[in-house]
């Protein structure tokens, strides 16, 4: 197989590398100290408004609505080549621009996109994502948020959790149960939901890394009007799971808090006996099976590339990069730690790459829930990529009002 960029794309590398150079010098290394929330918010979206100016923000939207046109691969290779910088980001901006965009095109409206599509791409209208739930998490389709039609509104009540950043957002896409007489999948609808809508409260989580970035979100008698449904009304199910496979592939190796040459790096470092720990035959065997797997990860990567260079749409295989990518990076930062001992387990100012390993590590338990946990992922690669029978449903045809308390 040859994977060697064509002319054309080897020249928009070139042309993105240059552009690159010139305007993220400033984010070729990690900050001295980490940002503050405030801050990464402030950048990321400064950061976002450039790329927009130069048509390298959302490369494969037509101008229209401020995206440069351009093919599927244009985007992958961009991507790429930002990737080498420590550019600020996160899914304030990331449930906005790679998943609420493609929905609005998709499936809204002209007056939707024109609203919105453009000012969410520079990074002016943040968004949260408003699905999972206490009761449904990787069941998603067991969601329990009623939305109940009084004319031209819907009512809303129900509670939302694990919405990452909904304390920024000034938007959210939110999935409601609008019929609990058909089974789960089809009784759903979408909407866009503003954020300052009366009824909302927004209750920070405080998670074990010390940050708040989750949140829950409790709807009570919200008002939506029904212009901003997104999708037919039972329809939901569809224009959720298109957002979801976006959500897949974001993660990859440009979002990894704790890269295989970060841990190589702490290998070489002498320990405590002057002995440095890559000297050890068992050490050197773990680094070469994550080097190995890291290389598999990418080639595999490049297999959906081809895939989506071609015009297809990558499906449930996307899963099986998920769920590699995520157990890797969990496995190296907990080595990471290990290799310093019983400091390890402190992410004080004690010295930068403490911390990196300590937050890689704690950030790494979340990557295999988020997007679908290790075990949905397994089923999917299980059931519709080799085909194995499926597990037994005892929910199937049956209405969602019959299924629940």
């Amino acid at each position: 197989m040859d994977f060697s960029d064509t002319p054309g794309e080897a020249a928009f590398r070139a042309e993105a590398r240059a552009w690159l150079a010139e305007n993220a010098a400033q984010y070729a290394d990690p900050p001295a100290k980490p940002w503050s929330e405030a801050e990464l918010v402030q950048r990321a979206r400064a950061w976002q408004r450039r790329k927009v100016e130069a048509g390298c923000a959302g490369i494969t939207l037509p101008t229209s609505v401020g995206g440069r046109g351009g093919s599927t691969m244009e985007a992958l290779i961009f991507g790429e080549e930002e990737a080498r910088y420590h550019i600020p980001t996160g899914p304030f901006l990331h449930v906005g621009v790679q998943m609420t965009v493609p929905a609005l095109l998709a499936h809204a409206r002209p007056d939707q996109v024109e609203d919105l599509a453009a000012p969410t791409l520079r990074g002016d209208v943040l968004w949260c994502q408003l699905y999972s739930e206490p009761s449904a998490g990787s069941d998603l389709a067991g969601i329990r948020t009623k939305a109940v039609r009084e004319g031209d509104n819907w009512v809303v009540n129900g509670q939302k959790v694990w919405s990452s950043w909904a304390h920024h957002a000034h938007k959210a896409i939110l999935l409601a149960r609008t019929d609990p007489t058909v089974p789960k999948h089809k009784g759903l609808t979408f909407f866009l939901l503003d954020m300052a809508t009366p009824g909302i409260e927004i209750r920070p989580i405080r998670q074990i890394t010390g940050q708040s970035e989750f949140n829950e979100v409790f709807l009570t008698d919200v008002v939506i009007p029904d212009s901003a449904r997104l999708g037919s009304v039972g329809g939901g199910w569809g224009v959720s799971m298109a957002t979801l496979m976006s959500e897949r592939m974001i993660g990859d190796e440009a979002g990894e808090s704790i890269t295989f040459d970060d841990v190589f790096a702490l290998a070489q470092r002498p320990g405590p006996s002057g002995r440095a720990p890559v000297e050890d035959g068992a050490t050197r065997e773990k680094l070469a099976q994550w080097y190995a797997r890291g290389q598999g990860l990418a080639w595999y990567r490049y297999r959906l590339m081809t895939l989506m260079s071609k015009g297809g749409v990558p499906g449930p295989e996307a899963a099986l990069a998920k769920l590699a990518f995520a157990t890797k990076v969990q496995e190296m930062a907990a080595f990471a730690m290990e290799l310093d001992d019983a400091a390890g387990v402190f992410a004080g100012p004690l010295n930068p790459h403490q911390r990196q390993s300590f937050e890689a590590y704690m950030f790494a338990i979340t990557m295999r829930i988020a997007g679908g946990t290790d075990e949905i992922l397994r089923n999917q690669i299980g059931e519709r990529c080799l085909g194995l029978p499926g597990e037994p449903r005892v929910d199937k045809d049956k209405a969602f009002q019959d299924l629940v308390a």
